[in-house]
């Protein structure tokens, strides 16, 4: 049987989507408390809401013994087909915002350091002759701040440089390539250590990295080697440190380029944390897509990386 049919079955109500957002509150918030300050609604307003949703279900969704609501098993049934129901809805309603509204006044996108500003400036370039009369708000942020950024609706764009599992609500399209190198002064003692560096050595230098201003790479491994590391707010800083022989690094080969090339900086031999490849990825909101102009800048700077 179609599941589609899910609430025919047994001549069950079809509920609201004022409901299902509710419901996805609650579990997203981890409580009815939290999901009432979360919606600007009192607490009995939502108890009431998931009892009426429940009755006309016939089933209960939530188990109510412990401190937190723990979803029963029909809950989390229901629960997918809520995300679902509420993402399209979400995602019609913003269309034909975008639709009404025409070509947005501004763009709101947030770039993160790592992605090459020349290739960024090039179609910033283009975006300007195009459409002259459109403003652009642009965020050069690190790690988890894209996303946030993005999340908490400030920007309809990001550029981000994880990679991770992205969450229900966001859209995300892979895109060109980001390399990176571990990299030190041609001074520094790793630089002259004889064959390939172990793991073991680097623990003993001071490792430079990216400070994430979210907590979004807590508890995540993000290539830190060093029990000592300095956490820097800018790769232009973090250049500065790694050209003066303070630490060590991993670095954009489009950043370094010139510093291999003179000799400025070396690439370090390891075993293990060899830096790589890894795509560049455009986000945005299920239920906040850019309007005309945004998506003509997301195209660009795909089709230019």
């Amino acid at each position: 049987m179609e599941p589609i049919h899910f609430f025919y079955m047994f001549n069950v109500t079809i509920p609201t989507l004022d409901q299902l957002k509710v419901m996805i509150a609650v579990v997203d918030s981890g409580s009815f408390s939290a999901a009432a300050k979360r919606l600007h609604r009192s607490q009995p307003v939502i108890s009431y809401s998931i009892s009426n949703l429940e009755e006309q279900l016939g089933v209960a969704l939530f188990e109510r013994n412990g401190r937190r609501p723990e979803l029963t098993e029909i809950g989390k049934a229901v629960l997918a087909y809520a995300r679902r129901i509420s993402l399209v809805t979400d995602e019609l309603r913003a269309s034909v915002a975008g639709l009404i509204q025409g070509v947005e006044g501004e763009v709101a996108i947030a770039i993160d350091a790592l992605y090459p500003t020349e290739t960024l400036a090039r179609a910033l370039k283009a975006f300007s002759v195009r459409f002259p009369t459109v403003g652009v708000k642009l965020h050069i942020e690190s790690l988890g701040s894209i996303i946030q950024l993005v999340t908490d609706g400030d920007c309809q764009l990001g550029v981000s440089c994880l990679v991770m599992d992205w969450p229900d609500q966001i859209e995300s399209r892979d895109f060109g390539v980001l390399s990176m190198l571990p990299v030190s002064a041609p001074g520094h003692p790793l630089a002259s250590y004889p064959g390939p560096i172990p793991v073991s050595m680097l623990r003993e230098h001071l490792q430079l990295t990216i400070i994430d201003r979210t907590r979004l790479s807590e508890h995540r491994d993000l290539a830190i080697s060093g029990i000592r590391t300095w956490r820097v707010g800018s790769l232009g800083a973090m250049l500065s440190l790694l050209e003066a022989g303070v630490g060590w690094g991993h670095m954009p080969v489009h950043m370094v380029r010139r510093q291999l090339e003179s000799g400025r900086l070396v690439r370090l031999p390891l075993t293990a944390r060899k830096g790589g490849t890894q795509p560049f990825t455009m986000i945005h909101r299920v239920n906040n897509p850019p309007g005309p102009a945004g998506q003509w800048l997301a195209e660009t700077l795909v089709e230019m990386s």
